[in-house]
């Protein structure tokens, strides 16, 4: 009996989605855009993410040495260092090592590279690059290192120089920009599904509307409740897959030619040029896609389904 009430609801779900041609196809349209534009903020998201994330691993602070700083005093330091929480990585740079990126970069500049061999000796010093975990992190561990000012055996303090005041207006900057950043992001995704639930249920409560009189009839010659909402229900979730299905493909080709319509829009001939977005969104699709078929998908099925749900139980009463 279950089985068979069952087949004629979904039966007749899938009669009314094919007798409502223009209202259906205005119906995925619309759960379409909407879902759509959810796709955008996952994408948004992801592209937002690496963004932070690339300007976060970009901002760091140097640790500059004297020359005759032993480099057992240094690899001390820095075993210090990475003991401490607000630090996330630290990078030993070698005078050596130094001297010969140095030369890497001015390999043809003639001039400098002269003014380099008359000097007869290395000019660079050793440094430790430190990566905090939040770039609001590096005062604390800029402090770190004056309250500790490392000395030889000689007593001499070992440290020359720490960049962090220089970079402080760009870090300080970026501590409160990146929160501000996250949290717009969240306000604006929150306000978008909210419009799109609005605009999706206005629309299938149109539908369910034009069914009113059939509605009524089927109530006074004894139908159920479950019976009169339940095909209204399998329609909302058939235009609820059909729209996801189409997302879905939509998002596959924008995240396929994303990279190339972003360099276009950056203005970036050289995609070596703009490195961060190579790849980005089709890797994140790729990666991704069992999530992002679960989310689209389940969003389609609860905006048409639900929106059926609930649009029906006005015209109940009779």
């Amino acid at each position: 009996m279950i089985f068979t009430t069952f087949k004629r609801i979904t039966k007749t779900g899938f009669v009314n989605f094919w007798r409502n041609g223009f209202l259906s196809f205005a119906a995925i349209v619309v759960i379409t855009l909407s879902l759509c534009a959810f796709g955008g903020l996952l994408f948004a998201s992801a592209f937002g993410r690496s963004l932070i994330a690339d300007v976060k691993d970009k901002v760091d602070i140097n640790v500059y040495f004297t020359l005759s700083t032993p480099e057992s005093n240094i690899l001390a330091l820095q075993s210090d260092l990475n003991g401490l929480p607000e630090v996330a990585s630290t990078t030993y740079i070698s005078s050596d090592q130094a001297l010969a990126s140095f030369k890497d970069k001015w390999q043809d500049n003639a001039l400098i590279m002269q003014g380099l061999d008359e000097i007869g000796s290395n000019p660079f010093p050793a440094s430790i690059n430190i990566k905090a975990k939040d770039p609001g992190q590096y005062g604390a561990i800029a402090d770190y290192l004056t309250s500790k000012n490392p000395t030889d055996s000689s007593g001499t303090p070992i440290i020359e120089k720490v960049n962090y005041a220089q970079n402080k207006l760009i870090i300080d900057r970026l501590s409160k920009i990146i929160p501000a950043v996250e949290q717009a992001g969240a306000v604006l995704a929150i306000i978008l599904v909210l419009v799109a639930m609005i605009v999706v249920f206005n629309t299938i409560r149109l539908i369910v509307y034009t069914s009113k009189d059939e509605i009524a009839v089927m109530k006074l010659v004894g139908a159920s409740n479950v019976f009169v909402r339940g095909p209204l229900v399998v329609s909302g979730i058939m235009y609820g897959v059909i729209s996801g299905i189409i997302t879905l493909v939509l998002m596959a080709a924008f995240a396929y030619w994303s990279d190339a319509l972003i360099l276009r829009l950056a203005g970036v001939d050289v995609a070596s040029n703009f490195e961060l977005v190579v790849n980005l969104l089709s890797n994140y699709f790729v990666r991704n896609f069992t999530q992002i078929f679960l989310i689209v998908m389940g969003a389609g099925i609860i905006l048409g389904g639900v929106s059926s749900y609930i649009a029906a139980r006005r015209y109940l009463r009779v």
